[in-house]
């Protein structure tokens, strides 16, 4: 309304209500000019001589408007506290604070949109976002910012004014947008303290962190799986991932990158937020996924640390490295096989030449017996390689090739070894080059036959009643030349002829007498007679 004044305004010339249409037509305007010759002017004179860069509205007949003004005669003399003389050009300076109509709704600006929108705000979902609160001619009378969290509640349930209720509704996480609100969807005539006056339009810069509603479950986004997936995870299974973890913002609060370490974990069984354990199961070895878990599946309403805030929505962008069951064993696929007959195969205490490449499953290349040049020897049984492996090789025929994929359990554990990370899966692609008949658990040397009835009289070539090395490293190459006895496949001969003297030189005098000689089985059976 027109401002009050004194009774003397019944003098004025024009009608109340024509003078309140002017002064709402001279919004931000200065008003009134003498005529040349001094008179009173014939019409009203407006000049506008500050308008605001942005105007979203100018007053029409009918709104409702709050303003300030200082109204003078053409001297400058104030004319509130005097009488009006007839013919008097009265100056008005009004500045327009707000206006607004009673069919006035919620305008809604959109500032800013994310390219990426999961989901809008809808009633019933609790929100967090900041704001800066003004008026509408710019004065602050609120701001989320200056209290160093966001303004937490829930949408459509009475907890906010009603132009806030409606303007929130469709907002996407990380969209900023201007929400000017009518005061009669605000604080009405009675305004908020001694911050927001009566009848005043409010004007919000918000910004929408995140939004969820407690009835929400993980949401799951496969952004790459890999082809050829024949197992997925399932709850009991052990699992080595990375991930970033962010708020619905886009804010990082955790990787695992940073540490270049994976994340490993049982799944499904507690020892991560409800939410993460829902998201993994189902996943592939080397899939790309992105879990959004609302807060009443991960951290609630205290959240964590000072990363997490509280009724945060956490995303994490997860990359499955690999996982394994504990009750695994290994997997064996035959890739290719010899067309011929394969009449053996390797069995336990052969002795194998093989070459292998072995990978981590997300195809990260370990160790190869390429880089050597030879294949790999061992034997099987022995102890000598993992024991996923020693298995894997069993079966096998010369020439074929296969891929063997051994749970850490049956390789090298949650501590890894050097250049293997704890916990992780193995794959090995290997070709079996040879297969030797191995000996018995104990011996470096076996008879094909039964050995020669006067052993010692025939290892005695130059029948001195002693056997000294090299009488004994001639007699055993002979045998093996021709075909009566075997050494211990995959060791020097040389060697294992060595030790085989030095376990007959019992006294160590450096020969063997016919009392000294005697063959591992007829030290076996005597041993088991003993025993008995």
């Amino acid at each position: 309304m027109f401002p009050a004044g004194p009774p003397s305004y019944s003098l004025l010339r024009l009608p109340v209500l024509q003078l309140l249409l002017l002064v709402v037509q001279a919004v931000g305007r200065g008003l009134g000019r003498a005529s040349p010759a001094g008179g009173p002017l014939e019409d009203v004179v407006i000049e506008r001589y500050h308008i605001p860069r942005a105007c979203p509205r100018e007053v029409q007949m009918g709104d409702f408007v709050r303003y300030h003004y200082n109204g003078t005669f053409e001297d400058g003399k104030k004319f509130d506290s005097g009488l009006i003389p007839p013919d008097a050009t009265l100056y008005f300076d009004v500045v327009l604070l707000d206006v607004w109509n009673k069919e006035d709704t919620v305008q809604v600006s959109i500032l800013l949109r994310p390219p990426h929108c999961p989901r809008m705000v809808q009633d019933g979902d609790f929100v967090r976002y900041h704001y800066n609160g003004t008026l509408l001619d710019g004065t602050s009378f609120d701001t989320s910012y200056s209290r160093g969290g966001t303004y937490d509640t829930y949408v459509g349930s009475g907890w906010l004014i009603k132009g806030m209720d409606q303007g929130l509704l469709g907002m996407c996480p990380g969209e900023r947008r201007k929400i000017i609100i009518p005061p009669f969807l605000a604080y009405g005539e009675k305004g908020y303290g001694t911050v927001i006056p009566p009848q005043a339009s409010l004007v919000f810069h918000v910004l929408l962190i995140d939004v969820h509603n407690p009835k929400d479950t993980v949401q799951l986004e496969t952004l790459e799986l890999p082809p050829g997936c024949v197992r997925r995870a399932v709850a009991g299974d052990f699992m080595r991932y990375h991930y970033n973890g962010s708020l619905m913002d886009g804010t990082l609060f955790d990787s695992s990158y940073s540490r270049n370490h994976t994340y490993n974990t049982y799944i499904g069984q507690g020892y991560i937020i409800p939410g993460m354990d829902q998201g993994l199961q189902g996943a592939c070895v080397g899939e790309r996924r992105r879990i959004t878990i609302p807060p009443h599946l991960a951290y609630g309403e205290n959240g964590t640390g000072d990363k997490i805030p509280g009724s945060a929505v956490l995303i994490f962008n997860v990359h499955v490295i690999d996982f394994h069951n504990p009750a695994d064993v290994v997997e064996i696929k035959t890739l290719s096989r010899p067309s011929e007959t394969c009449n053996e195969t390797t069995k336990l205490g052969d002795f194998v030449r093989y070459h292998y490449n072995c990978s981590l499953l997300d195809g990260t290349q370990l160790f190869t017996s390429h880089d050597y040049g030879a294949p790999q020897e061992a034997t099987l049984g022995a102890n000598k390689v993992i024991e996923g492996l020693d298995m894997g090789l069993q079966g096998m025929c010369v020439g074929e090739r296969r891929q063997l994929i051994v749970p850490p359990h049956l390789a090298h554990g949650e501590n890894g070894a050097r250049g293997v990370p704890g916990s992780a899966v193995l794959r090995f692609e290997v070709e079996l080059v040879s297969r030797e008949d191995g000996l018995p658990t104990g011996y470096l040397f076996v008879w094909h036959d039964d050995p020669p009835a006067n052993l010692f009289e025939d290892m005695d070539l130059n029948k001195d009643g002693e056997v000294p090395p090299e009488e004994f490293s001639t007699f055993i190459k002979a045998q093996v030349s021709e075909g009566k006895g075997r050494l211990m496949p995959g060791q020097d001969p040389e060697k294992t002829i060595g030790d085989m003297f030095q376990n007959q030189d019992r006294n160590q005098d450096g020969k063997i007498t016919v009392e000294e000689l005697k063959l591992k089985s007829d030290e076996d059976q005597e041993r088991v007679h003993e025993e008995l």
